[in-house]
């Protein structure tokens, strides 16, 4: 079996850091995000350094992913998210780009009504090599932030705006003048 790892960890070992030390304290202005461990040997989720966005999440079960292939990941904690704040679960760059391993929903959004169990959903898209992971390795982040819930009105024509309908490279860049690959349905 083929990982592509370095050294003696797996691809997304490493050991998370600390945020400062009045991070989760009343009157800071951050987010108090209760956590269960439902598997009692799996960290919280960690920031590996001051001032990240992103908290690590780890597997709590071994996976070896085959080209292609995907599958649901636990992670063994289970979050209380604050009304008003919704968690989004993004793909770690390193295993991404040194492995190919990316989340097929990114980001996965936690509603803060949801209790359940964190879940990653993983695809490996190297074309040849399998990848494993190990429990307690570091496979995904979660970044929490602060949402709005929004009033839906159907109104009978929408404004016009300078942009209007163009969509999908209509901006310009690299996609710009190039046909579609298939016709639009609908």
């Amino acid at each position: 079996m083929t990982t592509g790892q370095q050294g003696t960890g797996s691809p997304g070992s490493g050991a998370a850091g600390t945020a400062p030390p009045e991070s989760g304290l009343p009157g800071t202005g951050r987010p108090d995000v209760l956590v269960t461990r439902l598997d009692p040997d799996m960290p919280l989720p960690a920031y590996a350094r001051y001032g990240d966005a992103g908290a690590d999440l780890t597997a709590a079960q071994d996976v070896d992913l085959a080209p292609g292939e995907r599958a649901v990941v636990r992670t063994g904690i289970a979050v209380a998210l604050p009304a008003g704040y919704a968690g989004f679960v993004h793909p770690r760059s390193g295993l991404a780009a040194k492995h190919g391993i990316t989340l097929v929903n990114a980001p996965g959004t936690i509603d803060s009504g949801y209790r359940g169990e964190i879940k990653v959903i993983l695809l490996n898209t190297d074309p040849h090599r399998v990848v494993s992971l190990r429990r307690g390795d570091r496979i995904a982040q979660l970044i929490v932030q602060r949402v709005e819930n929004a009033t839906f009105r159907e109104v009978t024509a929408l404004p016009d705006s300078a942009r209007g309908d163009n969509g999908f490279g209509s901006t310009g860049g690299h996609a710009a003048g190039i046909p579609p690959l298939a016709p639009t349905i609908g």
